[in-house]
């Protein structure tokens, strides 16, 4: 790269192989390659030349003065392509690009993207309008009619139709834009899938610049090449000039807007371009908000199905846990109160019975016992079979667990009686059920890893209460000591002996009623 320039009458010349040049005043610690010292009104760092095949191309890189190429400032405009004998003002010194010897060989184009220049660039990432740059009256008139875009894309429930109205803004916006488009990466196959396009037919989109606006994270405008005999078309009318603007996330652009005109080589000012990339913003917020919509539906699902096991207070408490993230993987030990219903004789029962029916059975009485269960505070461990097992007291502390248990078997039973009477006037098998109660420390809390977490609890507690229900019969419960010590003022009961399998007699109390 061969570069003149002029400061206070005196001419001199820069040369160098490198393939960007980086403009200023020499400063410690900071890598300039034309060093403009002694034009102090010069920037450190001010500018940068570049060169890409036989292109050359300039960048203010956020001077305090600004630059100007040909008499325009190009400050905050990204990369502007230029020409050998282009004039470039920074500070006080004028600088040009000279044409070397002999043009390099120009680099093959990607397959499919025409031979064309790319006559601007704007940083897809920066602000539109950076430094004391101010939207011209023309860019204000046709900002005016995006105002109101938000307030539509929120009403709009469809992602397909806010895609297709942004694709409709832009056209209706940049009136040289005779065709509008935009992609969005499938996040699977990586494929760019066409979400929307005016007018209707077929779109005009080259997937190579497409490519290129998301790779580089820049909008630009295109321009058809010089050979005739390698062009853009679409249904037969050459495409002469595009713009494609990417749409970014946090850390990727999934997407690209682009727009063509068949009329002019120069169709798209800068102006088009910063609306496109407005445009490109709404998109991608739009994109991104959707898919953040789908991913707390999912989770809000998954929630609602690991909380089904609770009741509605302690449901609310463990959610309000979860969206503070003070809800971990791991148990604790504490006193809990154990309730464990079975039905009596079920084998037999269900010997002769269809296996639909016999989960009809099933769920016609559990179904019951579950609301009673939560009405009560408590937590539904798990179904075994015709059995299920229900804990007092966890996940959170409850320091009426004891008297709240008796109650809900209480509840249970009066419930079994009224389920089984409607199902003998249906000509249905009735059950009857057994109900052992009893306390002690256990194990308890959510088990497993993040990406699979039960409830459960664990412990030589709940191997007892299990016997305490094997000595139930029909319509009976059957509580340990351990409860009846803290319920003794509250209910009627009567002890009894039950015969324990490898553990012999076991001294035990029928719950009877509630006192009152």
């Amino acid at each position: 790269m061969r570069i003149a320039y002029t400061f206070e009458g005196k001419d001199s010349t820069f040369e160098t192989d490198k393939r960007t040049v980086v403009i200023g005043r020499a400063k410690p610690g900071l890598a300039i390659d034309l060093d403009l010292t002694p034009d102090k009104t010069v920037s450190r760092p001010h500018a940068a030349f570049s060169v890409e095949g036989s292109r050359y191309w300039i960048e203010d890189l956020d001077s305090t003065r600004g630059t100007l190429l040909n008499g325009e400032e190009i400050k905050g405009m990204g990369r502007r392509r230029i020409q050998p004998g282009d004039s470039v003002q920074i500070g006080d010194t004028t600088l040009a690009i000279e044409a070397p010897a002999s043009e390099p060989e120009r680099a093959p184009l990607p397959e499919g993207q025409g031979s064309g220049d790319i006559t601007q660039t704007l940083d897809a990432g920066r602000s539109l309008f950076a430094g004391k740059e101010q939207p011209s009256e023309d860019m204000g008139r046709r900002l005016a009619l995006l105002y109101d875009l938000p307030l539509q894309l929120s009403l709009e429930a469809r992602l397909d139709t806010v895609l297709q109205t942004i694709v409709e803004r832009l056209v209706a916006a940049v009136p040289r834009a005779t065709r509008g488009a935009l992609l969005v990466k499938d996040p699977a196959s990586g494929q760019l899938l066409l979400k929307a396009h005016v007018p209707a037919g077929e779109p005009a989109v080259s997937l190579s610049l497409a490519q290129q606006a998301m790779e580089q994270r820049q909008g630009f405008a295109w321009r058809r090449g010089t050979d005739p005999d390698v062009t853009m078309t679409l249904g037969g009318q050459q495409i002469t000039s595009a713009m494609y603007a990417p749409l970014l996330g946090k850390d990727e652009a999934f997407g690209v807007l682009c727009a063509v005109n068949y009329d002019t080589l120069d169709a798209f000012t800068t102006d088009d371009l910063r609306l496109m990339l407005a445009l490109a913003q709404y998109a991608a917020m739009a994109v991104v908000q959707r898919g953040m919509q789908e991913e707390l539906r999912a989770n809000a699902s998954l929630m609602t199905r690991l909380m089904t096991n609770f009741s509605p207070k302690v449901r609310e408490r463990l959610l309000a846990s979860a969206r503070t993230g003070r809800m971990r993987l791991g148990g604790q030990k504490s006193e809990v109160t154990i309730l464990i219903a079975d039905i009596r004789d079920f084998t037999r029962l269900s010997a002769g019975m269809d296996s639909q029916d016999v989960v009809d059975m099933l769920n016609d009485y559990f179904s019951p016992l579950v609301d009673v269960v939560f009405r009560f505070d408590g937590t539904v461990d798990k179904f075994i079979g015709d059995a299920m097992l229900v804990i007092f007291g966890s996940p959170e502390a409850d320091a009426q667990q004891h008297e709240k248990a008796v109650r809900a078997a209480l509840a249970m039973q009066a419930a079994i009686k009224t389920v089984s009477e409607a199902r003998a006037a249906r000509h249905q098998v009735p059950c009857d059920m057994g109900i052992g109660l009893h306390c002690g420390e256990v194990l308890h809390g959510f088990i497993g890893s993040n990406e699979r977490m039960e409830f459960t609890v664990i412990g030589e507690a709940v191997n007892r209460a299990t016997r305490y229900c094997e000595g139930a019969g029909p319509g009976e419960i059957i509580m340990s000591a351990q409860v009846h010590q803290w319920v003794w003022r509250a209910v009627q009961s009567e002890p009894v002996t039950i015969n324990v399998k490898h553990e012999g007699p076991l001294p035990a109390l029928r719950l009877k009623a509630m006192k009152g």
